[in-house]
């Protein structure tokens, strides 16, 4: 691990690999930290260098400044271009998971020439309804993100995962119970605004997309309708996979980006 500081805030990242190599930037799920990755990075490595870092408030990253009430995808953007210029890097491959995904939307639509290639995972140009999002924001602060993470997480993934590994659910229940419950809950009200439905229309980036026949988060028809409106391909659609391909398939999700970005 390492740490930059960013306007005043530190954020705790991970740089990996061969210099030589092409930069890829890793984005994770919200309520989760850059440890979503490890099971990829051994594969992955052979081909890139490798940054992944924790998003506000998760992992090792420093809460959100208290004088700010308000998170914007572009503030998240800034960090990985942030981090990217740690390594040296002008242009990267990105992936991003759920509000990761968020992150790869704006990096496109305002950064673009930034971006070698953007795989996107279980998103959408909108996602879920600003209504949900504020209640879950008001939850959060009232409850704590450990009372939350008791319904928040199985949902995370699809049924085989939970089958395969008995202690999934309660590992990651611990992991997003330790985050810090304003961060979060400005995420969330993020989240509620977001609309890239009208922003993703004209770009030159490789775009790929992909999704869990399981999830229930961002089910594969949000894809698809992030498909038409983005101009990307038909997503890649896993079966019995839920919201996170990384922990649930990380050999199938590792050479299918090996595979796109070769």
């Amino acid at each position: 691990m390492a740490f930059l500081k960013h306007n005043g805030r530190t954020i705790c990242y991970r740089l990996l690999g061969d210099p030589t190599k092409p930069l890829l930037v890793l984005a994770h799920p919200l309520g989760m930290t850059q440890g979503v990755w490890d099971d990829m990075i051994p594969a992955l490595l052979g081909k890139f260098r490798i940054l992944t870092w924790d998003l506000p408030g998760h992992g090792a990253s420093a809460a959100w400044p208290d004088q700010s009430d308000e998170i914007t995808p572009e503030d998240l953007a800034q960090e990985a271009l942030a981090l990217a210029a740690v390594a040296d890097a002008e242009t990267c491959h990105f992936v991003g998971t759920s509000i990761g995904g968020v992150i790869g939307q704006q990096l496109i639509s305002q950064h673009s020439d930034r971006l070698l290639s953007a795989t996107l995972t279980n998103t959408g140009a909108v996602i879920g309804t600003p209504e949900a999002w504020d209640t879950r924001s008001a939850n959060v602060l009232e409850l704590g993100l450990g009372a939350m993470a008791v319904d928040i997480v199985p949902r995370w993934f699809g049924p085989a995962a939970c089958n395969q590994q008995p202690a999934l659910v309660q590992g990651w229940r611990v992991i997003m119970g330790r985050g810090d419950d304003r961060s979060y809950a400005l995420l969330c009200e993020m989240l509620g605004r977001v609309d890239f439905r009208e922003q993703l229309g004209e770009h030159r980036v490789p775009l790929h997309l992909v999704g869990g026949s399981d999830d229930v988060a961002t089910p594969p028809d949000t894809l698809k309708a992030l498909a038409q409106c983005s101009g990307a391909p038909d997503p890649v659609i896993l079966a019995q996979i839920g919201h996170v391909p990384s922990v649930e398939c990380p050999g199938t999700f590792s050479q299918l980006l090996i595979d796109n970005l070769a």
